[in-house]
């Protein structure tokens, strides 16, 4: 048996998440029907992340064994002949046999865009969340250095959460203006479910003014998710990608969003 580890982008909008659903409409569906042709075998995925409906991914790492003897040229080029436009194989690479896609990942880093516009504009429709109110990019800096760190985010995880600890450690939470459009950079050893988007929606209460910054500490420090902000939209948010352990050398994240659509 061999083990394999694939690369793949996926727009989000298309598909009911990663995870396999009942209705077949799910990425790792679609993906594991399109392996299934060229391995000629069933083959089982595993990901570093299950995303949701509606979340993108630049760098989605996944890994699989199979008996199949097949050139990595079939596994990028001949898996994407199978899948619809929405997702690709974008590369692949033979690993050891210990690899894991999910438990190996030493590090996430997601990236949300957020259109700010009294105005949506349509063309950004399920590529970025929207504010009809401006935001303040100080205000939020100066709230989500407050989250820096290791943590409980109780607060920032979803009901359905299944993860055995709400505990988890921050790395980074860069905020960018260019334009209308704002990005939030965060990079943490794993998330919560929904804990990204529930951080961005925070954010933006304390951006538009409708919070002060020292309100994320105190969210945080209460752990309590019903007094928190919404959870904001899943269309702005993108899994940019995963590290693992360099000796594996897989690629992690490149520089601006830009950049990793057109890597």
């Amino acid at each position: 048996m061999t083990r394999l580890a694939l690369t793949l982008s996926y727009d989000g909008s298309r598909f009911a998440g990663w995870q396999t659903q009942p209705s077949r409409d799910a990425v790792q569906d679609c993906v594991e029907a399109a392996l299934r042709v060229v391995a000629g075998e069933p083959i089982a995925t595993i990901c570093a992340g299950r995303t949701d409906a509606g979340v993108h991914a630049l760098r989605q790492v996944i890994h699989f064994d199979t008996a199949a003897a097949r050139p990595l040229s079939a596994w990028v080029r001949g898996v994407n002949s199978h899948l619809p436009e929405g997702v690709a194989v974008r590369a692949a690479q033979t690993v050891a046999p210990d690899f894991h896609a999910r438990f190996g990942a030493l590090r996430r880093r997601y990236r949300y865009l957020l259109h700010v516009s009294p105005v949506r504009h349509p063309l950004l429709a399920g590529r970025a969340g929207w504010s009809f109110r401006d935001v303040d990019t100080e205000r939020m800096s100066e709230a989500a250095a407050l989250l820096m760190g290791e943590h409980d985010f109780s607060a920032f995880r979803s009901s359905q959460c299944q993860a055995a600890s709400p505990v988890r450690r921050l790395e980074e939470l860069g905020i960018e203006r260019n334009g209308a459009l704002v990005s939030f950079c965060v990079t943490g050893n794993a998330f919560l479910h929904h804990m990204v988007r529930n951080i961005v929606g925070l954010l933006v209460m304390i951006g538009t003014g409708r919070r002060e910054p020292a309100w994320a500490a105190q969210v945080l420090a209460g752990r309590d998710r019903r007094v928190a902000a919404p959870t904001f939209d899943a269309a702005g948010l993108y899994l940019e990608g995963v590290q693992y352990d360099a000796s594996h050398q897989l690629p992690s994240w490149g520089g601006s969003l830009a950049t990793e659509w057109l890597a």
